[in-house]
């Protein structure tokens, strides 16, 4: 599978994945504190940023995705990478562990530890915030939009909202996904070491799902104090500590 990815650093593999309707520069924040020490490989999800979509016939789904994230390490001749990820990102980085195909993984405030309410809302909010990029970067994530996904609007920069409607807007994977959602379950216990951290102002995956993922992986949820959905922009520094720490112990 071909994907659109940046890659920096060196050292240890780690590939990171975004969110649904995202892209690959959710991670410019941290990018450079990991890749620091790693080689970082920050991805665009085929369908959304300005990766090609899934094959005819290939529906969308958490699962489908990532089978192409691993197709797509296979490729590059990346073998047993840590890795990363948030909200659909997050799941699909659990998943990668469930198959027991990355050394570790990082997922933060995964999908699919929601109840049935909290997922009508989640898709509600996120069809709501597609539908706002038609009239531009400024209303899609500004005051109350922008609270949803982030705990602190006014360290995005304008240039990295702009960027952020037109991945949302252009997704071509984004609809499919998020009906999938539906009947997305948690994934199968991990056969990889896990972290999972949570936004502590997480308004649109609520805080009390990291309770529920806390049962499923028989580990405590380490909570991102201060940060909301999309953490990265939130506090950089603390994101990073997070992710690296994970990726040491394995």
């Amino acid at each position: 599978m071909e994907l659109a990815f940046e890659r920096r650093g060196t050292g240890a593999p780690l590939i990171l994945i975004h969110g649904i309707g995202h892209h690959w520069q959710a991670w410019l924040p941290v990018m450079d504190r990991l890749a620091a020490s790693r080689t970082v490989i920050a991805i665009d999800l085929p369908g959304f940023g300005v990766s090609p979509g899934l094959p005819e016939g290939i529906p969308y789904t958490a699962e489908s995705l990532a089978d192409a994230v691993e197709s797509f390490c296979a490729r590059l001749g990346v073998r047993e990478p840590h890795v990363a990820g948030n909200s659909l990102g997050g799941y699909i980085a659990l998943e990668l562990a469930s198959r027991g195909v990355v050394r570790s993984a990082t997922a933060l405030s995964p999908a699919g530890f929601w109840s049935r309410p909290e997922l009508l809302y989640a898709q509600a909010v996120l069809r709501a915030l597609k539908a706002g990029t038609r009239f531009g970067a400024t209303p899609f994530l500004s005051g109350a939009s922008a609270g949803i996904l982030v705990a602190h609007p006014s360290r995005l920069e304008p240039q990295a909202l702009s960027a952020a409607a037109q991945a949302l807007s252009g997704a071509s994977g984004f609809d499919e996904t998020l009906e999938s959602f539906a009947g997305l379950m948690p994934p199968a216990p991990p056969k990889s070491p896990i972290t999972i951290a949570w936004g502590e102002r997480d308004r649109l995956l609520l805080r009390r799902q990291a309770v529920r993922a806390a049962r499923w992986s028989g580990q405590r949820v380490k909570l991102l104090k201060g940060c909301g959905h999309v953490p990265m922009s939130d506090d950089p520094e603390l994101v990073a500590r997070v992710i690296l720490e994970a990726s040491a112990t394995s």
